[in-house]
């Protein structure tokens, strides 16, 4: 299932990029990220017929990548001129959660419908499985402790990995036992805190379990909830709840600190690099779930401490007229946002956003991005999760926050 692809460009393509001179394209290459089409020249590219091809066997990308594109100058100063947009690995079912283990030098991401874990290594690129049995996670990070924090839909909870080996689970209830859902995107605060969004796209047969019967995942009854796994329904939720924004305060207090009304349907969710703003993403409505759902746009809080205060929209995610929807997020050292978004082939991928809410730029996917993280030793490598594959960029920028 791996597809060992080396960190850093091959000797083919230096050597292209040394000759361009004598092709004429030197002086074309960094407009490339605005424009390529003056030279004449059609690169392949997401868009193109045939469209580009993948793995260690395709042949040299075109540089600049055709598929990293500039919609502001400032984006000239993030994106890696010679950086190439390259598919590591590809699987099945629907990979999510990455987060960079700089210790381990590996990018830890789940497969939420196969219900296990896998690990891309740095140095060989290779894929190996971490976990062959993860209770369908989601979301991942790693605290300032360097211990992996992971989104479990099958218990519906939030656990945390400790330096022996043991898993101390952190919230699986709030209130006066209330239940989650299906906790799906997890960040830790410099304060010690940790923040995890609860819809219920977890709530199904594929990602999950439905409830039991009479609950809004299985209002009728019909779906067989506890076939398959003998743990469904020994812990966590058995019916849907509201959905909320969540804090684990150090203490181990959770407490939820968005409800529907400030973010429908939260998903993505991240801190900018002074941790003084919230960001939270909106998405449609679940399975079995009523009304319209989420706005499907990015929102955002001024954070002190624990206060929230000045909600507000971010940025619409609306495209060329089209309702992008928007997934996970993550902030690099200069405070731009990078977003996975699915929508239609040519505009999916990844857009980024600078911190006043500006498009700046973009990154085009053949897949919706579902999450993304910075990784690698200098953290300024893009690693996507779109579908069933992942895919990474070099940057000129590193991402803010431990994971």
């Amino acid at each position: 299932m791996s597809r060992p692809a080396a960190p850093h460009p091959d000797p083919v393509r230096r050597r292209l990029l040394q000759g361009a001179a004598g092709l004429g394209l030197a002086s074309l290459a960094p407009a490339s990220l605005f424009a390529t089409e003056r030279s004449g020249l059609k690169p392949p590219s997401v868009v193109t017929q045939p469209p580009r091809q993948w793995g260690p066997d395709a042949p040299p990308s075109f540089i600049p990548d055709p598929d990293v594109i500039a919609l502001d100058p400032s984006f000239k100063n993030l994106a890696y001129f010679s950086g190439e947009l390259r598919r590591v690995w590809t699987g099945h079912g629907w990979v999510e959660g990455p987060a960079w283990n700089s210790e381990g030098r590996f990018l830890l991401f789940s497969n939420t419908m196969d219900s296990r874990q896998y690990r891309y290594l740095w140095e060989t690129g290779e894929v190996t499985v971490f976990r062959p049995e993860a209770y369908h996670p989601n979301g991942n990070t790693y605290d300032f402790e360097g211990r992996q924090i992971t989104c479990e839909h099958q218990f519906r909870r939030v656990i945390r990995w400790e330096h022996d080996g043991s898993a101390t689970v952190l919230a699986d209830h709030w209130g006066r036992d209330t239940p989650f859902n299906s906790p799906n995107d997890v960040v830790v605060h410099r304060d010690g805190s940790i923040w995890f969004t609860d819809p219920a796209y977890g709530d199904t047969l594929a990602e999950g379990h439905v409830d039991e019967p009479g609950g809004a995942a299985n209002p009728q009854g019909l779906l067989h909830w506890r076939l398959g796994d003998e743990t469904t329904g020994a812990m966590g939720g058995r019916r849907r709840q509201p959905d909320h924004t969540f804090r684990i305060d150090p203490s181990g207090r959770v407490d939820a600190v968005l409800d529907q009304s400030l973010v429908a349907d939260p998903n993505g969710i991240c801190f900018s690099p002074d941790y003084r703003t919230l960001y939270v993403v909106s998405t449609p409505a679940a399975v079995g779930q009523q009304g319209p759902g989420g706005d499907q746009a990015i929102h955002a809080f001024d954070l002190d401490g624990s206060r929230i205060s000045r909600p507000r929209i971010f940025t619409d995610m609306k495209f060329q007229g089209v309702q992008m929807n928007p997934d996970g997020i993550r902030a690099d050292v200069y405070g731009n946002l990078w977003c996975g978004a699915s929508g239609p082939l040519g505009l999916c991928g990844v857009f980024v956003f600078n911190p006043a809410g500006k498009l700046i730029g973009r990154i085009r996917l053949p897949q919706g991005c579902s999450n993304l993280t910075f990784g690698g030793p200098q953290r300024d490598h893009l690693f996507m999760c779109a579908a069933q594959s992942l895919y990474v960029l070099q940057l000129e920028t590193q991402g803010a926050g431990p994971a």
